[in-house]
């Protein structure tokens, strides 16, 4: 069986997120598999993959913010949002070809920073403890709530025309709960023109990069993790333990520590000087307490 720890997989098109996790999970021989961070079927790119105890991991994950690459067909809107729904509308050539750039720039730009979005319909949001895109797909109407989300960069990188299309490669990052679907749609309908989006690739969460992700169909879960302590120690601050200090955090005891205090609710990796992590602690003034405990029976593996 696989340690615990994280796995960077680059998600191929097609497939949803929970069927990277079940793949992940036939492959490192255990049920305790999650993800950080849905990405839709049509989307490719990073996915992080908690395995084992490193699940626990995946809450501190979730809301970083994130980069995507995406591409925005403007000229159409779909009943999704993107290239998967069914058309709804569709501009004609004339509306089209008066859409200038400029106009397509300060669109951008009024979406960017900290804004109120409207969620795509067929999201994952659960609306009276159903998911907004089942009820859609049982043929309810669904209309979301604003949420408040921040665009804090969207940056126009190429700009491709036909006489019945407006492709346009955008960059986009943004915080957490931001859909990139909800963004063409309101830069299309602010253009008059409508707009849908046609290719979605997540390049970043937080510090880690879909350049150092594994393809799935090559991925070795023993080779690839990144164990528990390196990605712990990557996401926080490190506080290295003695080996008293470690038996007593693992027993669920607090420890005093003379020369180091902190902030509450800041976690902190605490690791044993055998290198394993004995779990995430968070300082009220000397004294630090565990927030998450990791279980000794991984750490021969971990």
């Amino acid at each position: 069986m696989t340690g615990s720890g994280l796995l960077l997989v680059d998600k191929p098109g097609g497939m949803t997120s929970h069927d990277v996790v079940s793949r992940v999970r036939r492959l490192a021989g255990t049920r305790k598999v999650g993800h950080a961070g849905t990405l839709d079927p049509m989307a490719t790119g990073l996915l992080i993959i908690g395995v084992n105890s490193s699940t626990r991991l995946l809450t501190y994950i979730v809301g970083a913010d994130k980069e995507y690459l995406a591409t925005i067909r403007l000229g159409s809107a779909t009943t999704t949002d993107d290239a998967e729904g069914d058309e709804t509308a569709r501009a004609d050539a004339a509306a089209l070809a008066a859409v200038e750039g400029d106009a397509i720039r300060a669109g951008i730009a009024e979406l960017t920073g900290e804004i109120q979005q409207i969620p795509s319909a067929v999201s994952a949001i659960k609306v009276d403890g159903k998911r907004a895109y089942a009820r859609v797909r049982a043929g309810e109407e669904v209309v979301l709530e604003p949420r408040a989300v921040t665009v804090s960069e969207f940056e126009l990188v190429d700009e491709r025309r036909t006489a019945d299309a407006i492709d346009l490669d955008v960059r986009v990052v943004c915080s957490s709960g931001t859909y990139i679907r909800s963004l063409a749609r309101d830069l299309g309908a602010g253009l008059g023109v409508g707009g849908h989006l046609t290719a979605l690739r997540r390049t970043r969460v937080g510090d880690y990069d879909v350049r150092d992700a594994h393809d799935l169909d090559t991925l070795d879960p023993e080779a690839a993790l990144l164990p528990a302590v390196d990605a712990a120690t990557a996401l926080f601050e490190r506080l290295d333990l003695t080996e008293q200090q470690a038996i007593d955090l693992t027993h669920g005891r607090r420890i005093h520590l003379a020369d180091r205090e902190g902030p509450g609710g800041v976690p902190v990796a605490a690791v044993a000087p055998t290198g394993h992590l004995v779990g995430l602690v968070e300082f009220r003034g000397k004294e630090a307490r565990t927030l998450v405990n990791f279980p000794t029976d991984e750490i021969a593996t971990a």
